[in-house]
């Protein structure tokens, strides 16, 4: 599955490159082998391979909890800046569902994703023409439609 998942992503990272929001998610259930079609991934190009709830958690420590909403997409834009090179995959990206925090995740990584290509693990799946994120009824449940996004997951690949 991992081979099966990086070959359908390795070829839609220069796909994208030519896209206005340059971003590329592996969406798919726990257990469905994203994380380790990061670490393949990044074997293969070289990305860096960034963990978002560590890396974003420890700058967010010292923050209140205002200071955390607002503060969020700088401090996540300087992490994917500082790892240089122009693809750069983000993975464990759950602390930006967090009720507290206020994001919109979709919108923010389309955002950073102007800037360079972002491959991300989403923890979701893809249904009747929606992008969701946990289950209806969680408090971080999100639904977005699909179309204009480039998704790849272990039961297909959509660019809608």
């Amino acid at each position: 599955m991992v081979e099966y998942l990086s070959e359908q992503v390795i070829p839609l990272i220069n796909q994208a490159a030519r896209l206005y929001h340059r971003l590329i998610i592996i969406a798919g259930p726990a257990g469905a082998g994203k994380t380790t079609t990061l670490q393949d991934i990044q074997q293969r190009t070289g990305a860096l391979l960034i963990n978002v709830n560590l890396e974003l958690s420890r700058q967010l420590l010292e923050l209140n909890g205002r200071q955390r909403t607002l503060q969020l997409p700088r401090l996540l834009s300087e992490i994917i800046n500082a790892a240089g090179g122009e693809v750069v995959l983000l993975d464990n990206i759950e602390l930006l569902f967090d009720p507290a925090l206020q994001q919109d995740p979709l919108r923010l990584l389309q955002g950073l994703s102007r800037n360079k290509t972002l491959v991300v693990a989403w923890n979701g799946a893809v249904h009747n023409g929606y992008l969701t994120y946990a289950q209806s009824g969680h408090p971080e449940y999100r639904r977005y439609p699909s179309r204009d996004l480039l998704i790849v997951s272990p039961e297909k690949v959509e660019l809608r």
